[in-house]
């Protein structure tokens, strides 16, 4: 069976204020904007070619009746296949975001950093390789490789 993550909760003081940074500073989809009543509104965005959207909202329920912190949230993570054009994007759009740092050697160890209006911290690293291979196609020829091998493990 696969689990598939596509919805991640980002919690937030004041959702028209998110909802305006996500889409017009960092480029999200904006997939809906729902109120089902006074007290309940859910707006879903979606990066760029991402399979996974992130919600923000009002009076949305979590089991047990806990709510979340916002600004809580960190290492929330991008990833793109270049960088430099990455951050040349979101310069454009007005994001403060910082100058791209190599931390590791090789593909996959440049990071870049923002944070949303409540603190939320994200971080969008470079992998050249999605460039040319998404992740959607990349799992797929892993689970090929799999299958070829008789296993289910990578």
């Amino acid at each position: 069976m696969e689990f598939t993550l596509e919805v991640v909760l980002v919690p937030v003081t004041d959702v028209d204020r998110a909802k305006e940074f996500y889409r017009d500073k960092v480029g999200f989809r904006v997939d809906h904007d729902t109120r089902i009543d006074e007290r309940f509104r859910i707006v879903q965005l979606t990066p760029p070619g991402s399979g996974c959207s992130v919600v923000i909202g009002e009076g949305i329920p979590l089991p047990g009746g806990r709510t979340l912190e916002p600004g809580s949230y960190q290492g929330l993570q991008l990833v793109v296949g270049d960088i430099e054009a990455a951050h040349a994007e979101l310069v454009a759009r007005g994001l403060d975001v910082t100058e791209p740092e190599q931390v590791a050697p090789g593909d996959g160890g440049t990071f870049m950093y923002f944070s949303d209006p409540d603190g939320n911290g994200w971080a969008v690293q470079e992998w050249t390789r999605r460039a040319s291979q998404p992740l959607h196609a990349l799992l797929a020829e892993q689970a090929r490789e799999r299958a070829e091998r008789g296993d289910g493990t990578d």
